[in-house]
């Protein structure tokens, strides 16, 4: 039920809704309207290598005629498992314009969820970026049944030989000469050889089925199948596309942490696109627009850009994380897209700087006091003026009157002065990170700090923070031109209605929101109601404004302000099944990492410590240089004890058979406590994306009820509470300092600054994670 009656739209000529057309027809009207000798470029082996949209159109063509003549057809699915470049732009354009449903797989993933979307979206053809991420997965293929074939991006000047090696065991120099001599035929009956076939897992399995037959090709070896076949083919195809055909499967993390598909049509994409783009105040056309894109085209946020922007014509550079900084300084986009992370780094980096400039400008101020008293000469005058308390001065005041700015408010004419000032002596040079004329920052896939914002708009460049879902296919609000207000994601999108339920939860409805998720209606019917609303899981308000403001989390899932989705109850499962521990919550929303909160089982651990024979002189800190000695004997058994299970550790020789009791506080900072969690912890990361993996953890001594609030009556934990009970822990977290002990990221307490004597402490066992339950090596 709706919190009141009032339902938010879009502000009068703030975009268009625009229905009724194919992805593909985006690049169509493109070709014909803004024609563009650069419309997708790569930076490739030192140089920038463009691709027309002529030349876009001409490939995707090819491309879908080839899959087509290969036996595929239409509805039937093809995953990409690409880097973001233009060969992810083919390989997407071109399956949707054949009417195939492209799945996009993130590269981050674990193997075993590729596998288990390869087989849920029973994916008939795989591309993928390169050999290196193919010999990672072939060895799983066999798991794949429905997988016919698999088509390599990029392929190195052997691909003929690299094949040979890849569909047969063994071959002879005069089959590779052939094939050498004979390039220009693509064989078509050669099978993918799969290693793990011969593996002993499948040949103590007599029952199991052969490995099917998956072809082999190369992306350039599609394109020449599609070249010969006649024009009259090209103009069918978009005329086999329908608006509402199913384009795309994205996975998303589910609440148990199994990946689940969300569909999304033609028309979701398109018009979603098509609706930011008109919104966008005084946007321009053709190559008039440059663009630097390094998000995941996997994602929908950037794809949904992406198809923007080629519709529109833009010249778009494609790079990555870690060549964006310098990409941003070479290309001087005029419009770029990232997530809040990113701008958190740079906001930061202007923080330490302006510190660390203000204090050399003092101390060199100083000297040069100190100077002019024992030489009467003094220094040089252009040295003078540079070190001047003027520099200090100006550089000081700029810097606060950018934090006191407040986006959207009006500003008097004293300040408006003073804002042109500061932007010519110091903020022009903030902007110059960015390019020096960056005309739209576009920031999507998290929440922004209102802080941020202002400074960034103080400097001149106002950001475009919006929000939405995969479900949504991507935003449903957004701020841009006049309405844009910091701490706010904007007002909806042309074609969007936007409702508050009684609970908080922000409600939507368009026509850009998911047909459901792929073969499991019942979740389905809790994400859509039957009045057509989609409930997103966030909660939020109106300001009185109209301007949406995101208040905290109805779900259990939460995003980092990388953008990335974390799934907290599986690996909450996990430590939970630990008698060691009571209770563990999952952190991290819009924060860089995951985290985890642990309320230990106290009892439980006393019994250990006293078990191992860890006594009170036990917590004299070493520093590093002491001494070590051996407290511990070492014992082959596991240390993490489960469930009932007894704790097998040998305890310290001569140690008293009754040990007082530890208190709490004394126990939780133990270095082989903190030692014994982490163990924990790690093993519960397997199988886990390294981006949702935990990667620090407070050890707390505190318990989560239903009278303090912490659990709600079905014993669910209420995680707004717990957040606001334990922020400070929480916090500490966070802090950007320098972690000391040997767990590295996975540092726990931040409490003191002892240093964890790894000799003194039980031996670990360590936790065997396999390669398939891993993150791919991209």
């Amino acid at each position: 039920m709706l919190l009141s009656h009032k339902t938010y739209r879009a502000p009068p000529n703030s975009g268009k809704v625009i229905l009724g057309q194919s992805i593909p027809s985006l690049l169509d009207e493109a070709c014909l309207r803004y024609p563009n000798s650069h419309a997708l470029n790569q930076w490739i082996e030192g140089d920038w290598q463009s691709l027309s949209n002529q030349e876009f159109h001409t490939a995707t063509q090819e491309v879908a005629l080839g899959l087509l003549s290969l036996q595929l057809n239409k509805g039937e699915q093809v995953a990409l498992l690409m880097h973001s470049d233009i060969n992810f732009c083919i390989a997407d354009m071109g399956s949707l314009l054949a009417g195939l449903v492209n799945v996009p797989i993130d590269l981050t993933q674990t193997i075993e969820h590729i596998l288990f979307i390869l087989r849920h979206a029973e994916v008939k053809a795989l591309f993928i970026a390169n050999l290196e991420l193919l010999y990672q997965v072939v060895p799983y293929l066999h798991k794949a049944p429905d997988l016919k074939m698999v088509i390599v991006a990029d392929v190195p000047s052997d691909w003929c030989v690299k094949r040979q090696q890849l569909t047969c065991q063994q071959s002879s120099n005069e089959q590779i000469n052939t094939l050498k001599n004979e390039i220009e035929e693509i064989p078509s009956n050669l099978c993918l050889f799969i290693p793990e076939f011969h593996s002993q897992e499948l040949l103590d399995n007599l029952f199991s089925e052969l490995p099917q037959c998956i072809k082999l090709f190369s992306l350039e070896e599609i394109r020449r199948i599609g070249q010969t076949l006649n024009s009259e083919n090209n103009q069918q195809l978009c005329s086999l596309l329908g608006a509402n055909d199913l384009a795309t499967l994205i996975y998303i993390p589910g609440i148990t942490g199994e990946p689940q598909g969300v569909m999304l049509t033609h028309e979701n994409l398109s018009a979603n696109a098509l609706a930011m783009f008109t919104g966008i105040p005084n946007l321009k056309v053709g190559a008039q627009e440059i663009v630097l894109s390094f998000l995941p085209l996997t994602h929908v946020f950037a794809r949904v850009l992406l198809y923007g922007h080629i519709n529109y014509g833009h010249s778009v550079y494609f790079s990555n994380p870690n060549q964006v900084t310098k990409h941003l300084r070479e290309i001087r986009p005029t419009i770029f897209a990232t997530v809040p992370l990113f701008l958190e780094k740079i906001y930061s980096k202007i923080l330490e700087q302006g510190s660390k400039t203000t204090q050399k400008l003092k101390l060199n101020w100083h000297s040069f006091h100190e100077q002019r008293l024992a030489n009467s000469e003094g220094v040089k005058t252009k040295k003078l003026k540079l070190l001047s308390p003027l520099s200090y001065s100006i550089l000081n005041w700029a810097f606060n009157f950018a934090q006191k700015y407040e986006l959207g408010q009006k500003q008097q004419l004293r300040h408006t002065l003073m804002l042109q000032l500061a932007n010519r002596l110091v903020f022009s040079q903030w902007r110059a990170v960015f390019g020096g004329r960056l005309r739209y920052l576009i920031c999507g896939g998290a929440a922004l700090k209102a802080e941020i914002a202002n400074l960034f708009a103080a400097g001149g460049m106002r950001i475009l923070q919006g929000y939405g879902l995969t479900e949504t296919s991507s935003a449903l609000a957004c701020n841009r031109g006049k309405f844009n207000r910091a701490g706010t994601v904007g007002v909806a999108i042309a074609g969007v209605e936007i409702a508050i339920a009684q609970d908080r939860e922000i409600l939507t409805r368009s026509p850009y929101i998911t047909q459901g998720y792929y073969k499991n209606p019942d979740a389905t019917q809790q994400l859509i109601d039957s009045d057509g609303w989609l409930h997103t899981g966030d909660l939020g308000e109106f300001t009185s404004e109209g301007f949406l403001k995101i208040t905290g989390l109805k779900k259990s899932r939460f995003k980092l302000s990388t953008g990335k989705y974390v799934t907290p109850l599986p690996i909450e499962s996990k430590l939970k099944a630990s008698s060691l521990v009571a209770n563990a919550v999952a952190v991290g929303s819009e924060r860089k990492f995951c985290a985890m909160l642990i309320f230990p089982n106290l009892d439980a651990l006393q019994s250990y410590a006293l078990s191992i024979g860890i006594s009170q002189e036990d917590t004299v800190t070493r520093r590093r240089g002491d001494a070590v000695t051996g407290n511990f004997l070492v014992s082959s058994s596991p240390l993490i004890p489960k469930g009932d299970s007894e704790f097998p550790l040998s305890p310290r020789p001569n140690v008293p058979a009754s040990l007082p009791q530890w208190s709490p506080e004394v126990l939780l900072k133990h270095p082989c406590i903190i030692a014994l969690y982490q163990a924990l912890v790690d093993e519960a990361n397997c199988h886990l994306p390294y981006w949702s993996t935990v990667k620090r953890f407070q050890l707390i001594n505190a318990s989560l009820t239903v009278e303090n609030g912490m659990l709600t009556p079905n014993q669910q934990v209420n995680r707004t509470k717990v957040a606001q009970v334990f922020a400070q822990e929480i916090e500490a977290i966070y802090k950007d300092k320098e972690r000391r002990g040997r767990h590295g990221d996975g540092e726990t307490q931040g409490r003191g600054d002892r240093e964890i004597d790894i000799f003194s402490c039980p031996v670990i066992p360590t936790v065997s994670c396999p390669a398939f339950a891993k993150s791919l090596n991209s």
